[in-house]
């Protein structure tokens, strides 16, 4: 498990990264922000859940800005992003497919490194949550925009928080391995494009009992 998902630099980050970057690049690109800006919200992107949680728990300098690994990766998307952005934006079901990986493994590498470190399972899962949702939520402010995960009504945290929660219990009960890992990211994943595939929301505000969870047309 440790080789997996631990060392200076895990293979599940590195992808995450390079994929949460991505989407970073093109909301950058629909701004008609320059070659900096793409670059900046690339690294925003696919960091910035990173270094919040090794700034919760402690663990400083950030990954994010201390390992050139991850910031290549970042960055590497960017430069993709600049030059390839009008094949990538309509290849736009592949790139949500690729964010929903971003969220799975975002989720598992952040609640197990908190774990890790001693933050207690309540601490792991709002930071496991956290990291997955952390860099979105940067670049829809630095474009601004509303955060998606706040203004969509999409199942988005909802995902992160499940898988979360069960990384934090089967670490609890000393079955967190490769496979439980692996389940914990397929788990999410498949929440996640379900959701969009059939349109799931989450609760919001309106009279009587249309706040309840609904659904809408899925946006894959």
């Amino acid at each position: 498990m440790d080789a997996f998902t631990s060392g200076p630099v895990s293979y599940l980050e590195l992808v995450a990264v390079f994929v949460a970057a991505v989407s970073g690049g093109l909301a950058a690109v629909r701004k008609r922000f320059d070659a900096f800006g793409v670059l900046v919200l690339a690294w925003v992107t696919g960091l910035g859940g990173g270094i919040l949680r090794d700034v919760l728990i402690g663990d400083t300098p950030p990954v994010g800005i201390s390992s050139w690994r991850l910031v290549l990766a970042a960055l590497a998307a960017g430069v993709i992003i600049f030059f390839f952005h009008p094949g990538l934006e309509r290849m736009r079901r592949s790139i949500l497919v690729l964010d929903a990986a971003a969220l799975s493994l975002f989720v598992l590498q952040g609640t197990t490194k908190s774990l890790d470190l001693g933050a207690g399972v309540l601490a792991s899962v709002v930071v496991g949550v956290l990291t997955a949702v952390g860099g979105g939520i940067l670049r829809d402010v630095l474009v601004g925009e509303v955060p998606l995960v706040f203004a969509d009504r999409q199942l988005y945290a909802v995902p992160a928080l499940v898988g979360a929660g069960l990384t934090a219990l089967l670490w609890h009960e000393d079955v967190l391995q490769v496979w439980t890992a692996l389940g914990v990211v397929v788990l999410v994943f498949g929440f996640r494009i379900a959701s969009l595939a059939r349109g799931w929301t989450v609760p919001h505000p309106g009279p009587g009992w249309t706040a309840r969870w609904g659904r809408r047309s899925g946006k894959m």
